[in-house]
């Protein structure tokens, strides 16, 4: 047993997410979206020195001593696997952990609306599952993929940094590949893909233009692309997918774009309420690209976007802001949490009364 495991027995009985490590402060947990220390004795260097270099083993401890950051997984027990991700801070030595479920949910348990199954039907194009770190995107996919396995024969590529979800091939192949152990880049790691026989290929983050202009590549040629950005809804989402390349090339991209984008998911975690079992709930903004948005998306005028979410209701489509009021009318959130995490803000300030005036 390592000397880190009693930390995060602490965490999985407190049925907490994540574990907060930093040479001078005490040991934290992240519960609900709430922090709180799990011990009043803060972390000595030496504490810290001895776990982080125990769970990383020697070359990736260099790596880290070396670079200053590094990203990795580990296993606890065949229950409790963690993304760990070690970094330097002010104090001296940090890290965090975040706990991954080693049983994958599925769309129904974590309340992702039904029409997202439909993505797993498609035969190529692309499909971007957007939100802010920390808001469930790697769930939710894990879930998706894991409904593909259970469906359908195809062969399913991964590249990720680090493996979070670890999937036993059922109907479907499964390959699963970590940047930079098996692949050095994302953007490697999807090139490589194109030549090894995929029907479908997640890509962990696209986050540079090598990366994002492979995907559209891949997706156009007929695999089935699934990638992640950090944008809050679908406008954002194709804007930013836009604006990475150089301005004499967007046209184009927006062209490709039209062609290839298949959906995109927008995911938020927000507070449930005490009355509704507490814990936080996954709300999502669905647009399902047909031929009104491909126009729209070919044309640049995003902002158009907002009409073809609420006019696709029929067809399961979902604006972030109409998927926040359901919630707040079912009284699964707050009035200020939906306020708090809403687009149009004008629409929720009425329901707050005195216990948010403050805010205003």
């Amino acid at each position: 047993m390592a000397y880190i495991d009693q930390f995060f027995e602490v965490l999985i009985s407190a049925g907490a997410s994540d574990l907060h490590l930093g040479e001078g402060q005490p040991p934290k947990i992240r519960r609900h979206g709430g922090i709180i220390p799990i011990r009043e004795e803060v972390l000595t260097h030496d504490e810290m020195a001895y776990m982080m270099s125990e769970i990383s083993g020697p070359d990736r401890w260099q790596t880290y001593l070396q670079h200053g950051d590094l990203d990795f997984a580990y296993e606890m027990n065949d229950d409790s696997r963690f993304r760990c991700n070690f970094l330097k801070q002010t104090h001296g030595y940090g890290c965090v952990f975040r706990l991954i479920p080693t049983k994958i949910m599925t769309l129904e348990q974590l309340g992702i609306p039904e029409i997202v199954k439909e993505f797993g039907h498609m035969r190529g194009g692309l499909v971007l599952v957007t939100g802010p770190t920390g808001s469930g995107k790697s769930t939710t996919l894990a879930a998706l993929i894991d409904y593909i396995n259970i469906n359908f024969k195809r062969h399913i590529i991964t590249v990720e940094e680090p493996i979070e979800f670890v999937h036993n091939n059922k109907q479907s192949i499964i390959t699963q590949r970590e940047v930079p152990e098996h692949a050095s880049s994302f953007a490697q790691g999807l090139k490589a893909a194109l030549r090894e026989d995929a029907d479908i290929v997640l890509v962990g983050e696209m986050r540079d233009l090598e990366t994002i202009q492979l995907a559209l590549t891949a997706a156009e040629t007929g695999l089935l692309v699934f990638g992640t950005l950090h944008t809050n809804n679908a406008r954002k989402t194709v804007d930013r997918m836009i604006d990475v390349f150089p301005s004499d090339q967007q046209s184009q991209v927006r062209t490709m774009l039209a062609n290839s984008l298949r959906g995109v998911v927008a995911q938020l975690l927000m507070k449930k309420t005490h009355e509704a079992g507490g814990g936080r709930m996954a709300v999502n903004e669905i647009l399902v690209v047909n031929a009104a948005a491909s126009a729209i998306i070919r044309e640049g005028a995003t902002q158009k976007l907002q009409d073809v979410l609420v006019s696709g209701k029929g067809q399961g489509m979902q604006f972030m802001d109409d998927a926040i009021w359901t919630a707040m009318q079912q009284g699964l959130i707050t009035p200020m949490e939906a306020y708090m995490k809403a687009i149009d803000k004008s629409r929720f300030r009425l329901f707050l009364g005195s216990e948010g005036e403050f805010v205003l």
